[in-house]
């Protein structure tokens, strides 16, 4: 999936530090899949809620923080919308947040600074709220938009792979698992605690069976721990 407006996940860690590493995890994660309708989401992120206009909430850090993206399936888009504290989720509206509207006056040009990504964000946001279909005039516009703001913010707002440790709490998180949970892939209990606690590094092997079982990108796995 292509996961734009990441700039908005940016500017939330900076605010608070202790989200970076679990945003990074589900942007490292969220970018290397494609889903194709809700229920492959759900299937990945069992807590996620699959809510009206292509809207996904996902608990980041537990419950203490939400994160609300739209999701053009067909042209395999991920826009996020909104991240916030508990209490800053349920004071807004999760099914109509940031609703785009549509500018069909726009033209289609490199987003090179500031004010053209703002614009096309804008007009990406529209496009977004009817899912537009491949190889109609609105999906070829939303596939050209959406792939000169990846273009732009992989410059302007350079994306880092999550800590590996922290990619691992991260899955168990979503997924609900204790530690004893992971020792088909790592070992017995006390190994797996020596890895949680970056007291013992992963192997190639237990890379391969958290990758295979668990779905945590290798690449992540396999970077040097922050």
């Amino acid at each position: 999936m292509r996961v734009i407006a990441i700039k908005t996940l940016k500017t939330f860690w900076a605010k608070h530090p202790d989200t970076e590493q679990p945003l990074l995890a589900w942007y490292d994660e969220a970018s290397k899949t494609t889903w194709t309708q809700p229920s492959e989401i759900k299937l990945q992120y069992a807590s996620a809620s699959i809510l009206k206009n292509r809207r996904v909430v996902f608990n980041i850090k537990g419950n203490d923080y939400r994160l609300i993206v739209a999701v053009a399936y067909k042209v395999g888009v991920v826009y996020v919308k909104f991240i916030g504290t508990h209490r800053q989720y349920y004071a807004a509206d999760a099914e109509t947040v940031e609703m785009g509207l549509r500018n069909k006056t726009m033209e289609i040009k490199p987003v090179r600074t500031n004010k053209d990504y703002k614009a096309a964000l804008k007009e990406i946001a529209a496009l977004m709220e009817n899912d537009p279909a491949p190889d109609t005039p609105d999906g070829d516009r939303l596939d050209i938009l959406s792939t000169l703001v990846s273009a732009y913010e992989q410059k302007a707002f350079p994306m880092d792979l999550p800590d590996p440790v922290e990619a691992i709490k991260f899955r168990m998180d979503q997924k609900g698992l204790k530690p004893k949970d992971l020792e088909p892939m790592i070992g017995q209990l006390n190994r797996v605690y020596e890895v949680l606690n970056r007291k013992r590094p992963l192997t190639l092997a237990m890379v391969w069976r958290l990758h295979t079982g668990l779905g945590i990108p290798a690449e992540s796995l396999i970077r040097q721990p922050v």
